[in-house]
């Protein structure tokens, strides 16, 4: 019964969560330095560790100083502003996404959460969130 009533309220709070699908394509790299790096791109999301420097941009912004590459991702945006308080939400979508054998790159801002797919299982990755109950836009 417990069981019954927590995935009513996964549900519930599913259908207040907007999903945008974005129309391009990206790239993931891996990069000597951000020298070479697109700044002002749309779309830019840079990753520092101590052992790598990475790259997420737009498949036709891709540096020519790359090391690694894996082109051919596609994009969804968690629309709105989203609270630091709010809990589960990258986590329900990935598990979503995980029970239909769809891998995801995930990438979060300060404002919201992209969820990169391999381009060739983005319409499947729709209808899942979609039939989930996630709002696609």
């Amino acid at each position: 019964m417990y069981d019954q009533i927590q995935k009513a309220e996964r549900s519930r709070s599913r259908e207040q969560i907007l999903i945008e699908r974005l129309p391009c394509t990206f790239a993931v790299c891996k990069v000597e330095d951000y020298s070479k790096v697109n700044l002002s791109g749309a779309f830019c999301f840079l990753q520092k560790t101590d052992e790598e420097n990475s790259l997420v941009c737009l498949s036709d912004q891709i540096p020519e100083n790359v090391t690694e590459v894996q082109d051919g991702w596609r994009a969804f945006r968690v629309k709105g502003q989203m609270d630091f308080s709010l809990i589960g939400i990258l986590a329900g979508i990935a598990t979503v996404l995980a029970d239909e054998a769809i891998s995801i790159f995930a990438i979060s801002t300060f404002n919201t959460d992209y969820i990169l797919v391999d381009e060739e299982d983005f319409e499947k990755a729709a209808d899942v969130l979609k039939n989930a109950g996630y709002l696609m836009q």
